[in-house]
Parts: structure tokens; C-alpha cells; sequence
């Protein structure tokens, strides 16, 4: 059996944990809207057509922002379209995702859903096809009191109070060939620059996220946050990240250890905004916003064979594998150890498309990666110790040698508990695990949650659909302040103290 030490100290810190670290994605893409939050008709919806079925689940995961409407479907927003009475609502064509988009679920439909979710709106604004002007009329119609045009507009559909939106995203992906209106850097940087003071003169309450790179391998990538914060760091408060990974090449050793990409990812991207910050002899950090994050592949062949110009067809529904689950508990740990500057995360999506939950007309599951994320979202709040991991490795083919241990603790002082995220990635042995936790004498293992199986593509379906589950049966023990735990080969593990 192979051991590993985890070293911590309550008072060596690295952040409190954003809330909104938790949050998730909802785009109008295939049916993640359409059969997947909102089915009038099924017999699970209710007065106002949403899934009940689908609320429950959401409302497990704890999920306190959702970002919508999009993804690359934003950037041929009107949101103007989606607004009033359904019956005068146009169908228009979405150039995204080649599909014919209905509106009959719109703007305020969504701050409705969300609602009942317990969720923020994080209202993401066309910067492809649209600007300034347009951004200005969304945020009055949103936030003004009244007594305007578009707030006027929006009391007229029933909704006299402000939605009250606290968070914008200036676009999407602004910096890709495939979006409609990509810009370079500094046609972004000075349009994102130019609609953020705009909206803020508005309303000054809000923060904007501004779009980084679509990810770690865009050609452009630092030049284009260098460019886009030596324009905007006065009026933006975080930058985006987007990052996916796939393992097409079934490699799974090399996989498993993309959390270390991530890392890189964020490393690199902390550096430039403080590089910028120190430039302009800045007083304020810019920190993360990474609002798309997910393991993405499984349904790429099948999407391209899609009929086009079809309404909510079956898009971008990837079933996941246990081995998926392990690398988001990964890329859950990854965005924990940086959690003094990534303050918002949004895994895309929530339902249907690349999500954690799936829909049918016979009712609604939990994928594989649905456990990591819940239990992150439950356990994962308060703040994240400096942990420091003393591991075993691995070789890759990808990454070189890779810690075996992936491992983060976080101290919720308020509730008095501290809670212990691990994944063992050995393929074949399992792993004991101490830790000197005499600073937290007082404290008592609640549960070991563990989640293994042997076979690393074993995957929930909706004839199995709890083939993969976690479990309160890890084996671990506190001695004299020392904790040992065993964990398995292939497991995900969630360790639970609370003070005596």
C-alpha cells in the first residue's frame, strides 16, 4: 500500500471560498432549456411549465449563481424577443448552434427558475452582433425602478420590481473564430471597456466579468488578457476563464492528471492580472471568473451528424464515465486552492448538455459527475488551508510524473467543521493517508464519503442510473490528533470533521 502525508496548519490560508464558486451554466443549446428546465405539458412541470423533477436536483447541488443565455448563443442575442407575451414572441435562427430558437422561454422566465432555485442570475450580454446601446436598455430593463422606457417595459410584463442583477458578462469568447463577432484583443478590450463604464454609469452596483481566452491553447492566449486588462482594469472586476478537457485519446493516467493543466491555467492568468495591477500601480486585484469548466467529448461524433435547423435537438449530451467524475473532483480541488482569486466558477452546463443531470420524458438522473460537484458545494464553504501534499507519483505521457494524492482542506469555522477533498489516482493500490490534525483536537470523523469503482467507464444511465454512487464507508480514524485514512485506488473521498 502506498502513503502519503497532507500537512496543514489552521492559520496558514489561502482564501475564503466565494459562494459562487459553486455556480453553474445554463445556455439555450439543444435541451438544457427545452425538456431540460422548462417542458410545459410533462407531467413534471408545473403551473408555469418548469420541470419539478429538475428543480429538485438543482436545488440539491446548491448552485447560488447560473449564468445564461449563453455560450456562443449570446452573441445573436435579442433580448428583446424573449420578453412579453409568449403568443408575440418571435422564432429566430440561431447562427451558433445552427437550431431555430423559439423564445418561448425568455429573460424573465429564467430570474423566475431561478428563484426557485435559491440561485443569482449571472446575465451574460451580446457583444458579437450588438453594444453600448443595447447593453444599456437590458441592464434598465433589468435593474431600473421605473419610470423609463425599458423599466417601464418590464413592469408592463408583469414584473414591477427590479431583477436586480448584480453580475454581467461583457460577451463570450470574444477571442474565438467560431463565435459571431470575433474581435482581436483590442477591439474587444475597447468595446468591453466602453459598454462596462456605460452600464456601471447606470448602475454602479454591479460587477462585470470580461472575456479572457477560450482557453488555455488559444493562440493568443496572455497576449490577449495583457491587452484586455491594460484597457479595462478600472472598469471590470474579473476575467474569464473557459477550460474543457476530453480524453479522445484514452489515455486515462494522462486524464486523470489535467487538474495540473488547470493549475498551470490559472497560475498563468493570476500573473498577468498582477502584472497589469502593478503596471498601472493598481490598488485592486482582478480575480477569476472561471464560468466554463467541464470534461466535454463524448458526444462530438454524434452532434455531427445533427439535422440542422431543428428546435432543441440532442446536443452536446455527453453520458459520463466514472473517470470523468475523478477529474472534476480534480478540477473542484484545483479551484479551491486558488480560492483567494477564482470567485466564480459555473460548470457547463446544469442540465442535458454536458451537465450533471439528464432529462427524459420518464423523469430525471444524476451523472457521475454529479457527486464531486455536490459535495463540494455542500462541504466546500468557508476557508481553504494551504495544503500541502506529500505524495507518491505517477508517470504520464502528458504531464510527466503526477502526484498519486490530489487533496484540499477547508476549515468552515462557523459551522466548526473542516472537511478533507481527495482523489487517489493510482490505478491499482490503494493509499494511506495521514495528517496531523492536533490543532482540531476536538474534532471527530462524521463520515468518509468514497466513491470507486474498477471500472473507470462505468457510467449512470437512465436503465442504471445509480451505477456509480458514493458511499459513507471510507476507513479512517483520528489517534492521538493523528488522522490515518485509507483510500482506495481510483476513489474520490470526502472526509468530514465537526468539533465535539
Amino acid at each position: 500500500m502506498k502513503k502519503a502525508q497532507v500537512i496543514i496548519d489552521k492559520d496558514f490560508l489561502v482564501g475564503e471560498v466565494d459562494k459562487r464558486l459553486y455556480g453553474s451554466f445554463i445556455e439555450h443549446l439543444g435541451r438544457a432549456v427545452y425538456d431540460g428546465i422548462y417542458q410545459p405539458g410533462s407531467e413534471f412541470a408545473d403551473e408555469q411549465g418548469f420541470r419539478k423533477d429538475t428543480l429538485a436536483l438543482v436545488k440539491d447541488l446548491n448552485v447560488p449563481i447560473i449564468r445564461y443565455p449563453g455560450g456562443n448563443f449570446v452573441s445573436g442575442y435579442f433580448w428583446e424577443d424573449t420578453v412579453g407575451p409568449k403568443e408575440l414572441r418571435p422564432s429566430r435562427v440561431d447562427l451558433a448552434w445552427q437550431v431555430i430558437e423559439s423564445n418561448q422561454f425568455g429573460m424573465n422566465e429564467f430570474v423566475d427558475w431561478c428563484k426557485q432555485t435559491d440561485s443569482e442570475v449571472m446575465m451574460a450580454i451580446n457583444l458579437g452582433t450588438r453594444g453600448i446601446e443595447d447593453a444599456r436598455n437590458i441592464l434598465e430593463y433589468a435593474n431600473f425602478k421605473g419610470g423609463t422606457k425599458y423599466s417601464d417595459l418590464r413592469r408592463a410584463h408583469g414584473y414591477e420590481q427590479p431583477h436586480n442583477i448584480k453580475t454581467w458578462c461583457l460577451g463570450n469568447e470574444m477571442d474565438g473564430p467560431w463565435q459571431i463577432g470575433t474581435k482581436t484583443a483590442y477591439e474587444y478590450a475597447r468595446l468591453a471597456n466602453e459598454t462596462g463604464k456605460v452600464m456601471k454609469m447606470l448602475d454602479p452596483t454591479i460587477e462585470l466579468v470580461a472575456c479572457g481566452s477560450s482557453g488555455s491553447g488559444m493562440p493568443t492566449f496572455g497576449e490577449w488578457e495583457a491587452t484586455l486588462l491594460d484597457e479595462c482594469y478600472d472598469t471590470i472586476d474579473y476575467v474569464s476563464m473557459h477550460q474543457y478537457y476530453d480524453n479522445a485519446d484514452n489515455d486515462s493516467a494522462s486524464f486523470l492528471a489535467n487538474n495540473v493543466d488547470l493549475d498551470n491555467f490559472i497560475t498563468n492568468v493570476i500573473a498577468i492580472c498582477d502584472y497589469i495591477k502593478g503596471k498601472k500601480h493598481g490598488k485592486k486585484n482582478i480575480n477569476i471568473s472561471l464560468d466554463e469548466w467541464n470534461v466535454w467529448y463524448h458526444s462530438k461524433e454524434a452532434d455531427s451528424k445533427l439535422e440542422k435547423w431543428v428546435q432543441k435537438p440532442h446536443q452536446l449530451e455527453d453520458v459520463y464515465n466514472f473517470e470523468d467524475a475523478l477529474l472534476v473532483g480534480s478540477m473542484l480541488i484545483t479551484m479551491l486552492r486558488h480560492a483567494d482569486r477564482v470567485k466564480i466558477g459555473c460548470i457547463a452546463q446544469l442540465v442535458n448538455v454536458i451537465a450533471p443531470i439528464m432529462t427524459s420524458d420518464t423523469g430525471a438522473w444524476k451523472q457521475t459527475t454529479y457527486y464531486p460537484f455536490q459535495h463540494a458545494s455542500a462541504y466546500g464553504r468557508g476557508t481553504v488551508l494551504n495544503t500541502i501534499v506529500k505524495s507518491p507519483v505517477y508517470d504520464t505521457k502528458k504531464y510527466g510524473a503526477v502526484p498519486c494524492l490530489d487533496c484540499v482542506v477547508v476549515n468552515n469555522e462557523e459551522k466548526e467543521e473542516v472537511t478533507i477533498f481527495a482523489v487517489n489516482k493510482d490505478m491499482e493500490e490503494d493509499m494511506e493517508v495521514t495528517m496531523d490534525l492536533r490543532q482540531f483536537a476536538d474534532y471527530r470523523i462524521v463520515e468518509h464519503i468514497i466513491m470507486h469503482d474498477e471500472d473507470l467507464k462505468a457510467e449512470n444511465t437512465e436503465a442504471n442510473p445509480y451505477r456509480i454512487k458514493p458511499e459513507s464507508a471510507g476507513k479512517s480514524q483520528i489517534d492521538n490528533g493523528i488522522l490515518t485514512a485509507f483510500m482506495q485506488h481510483k476513489s474520490w473521498n470526502v472526509i468530514r470533521l465537526a468539533k465535539n
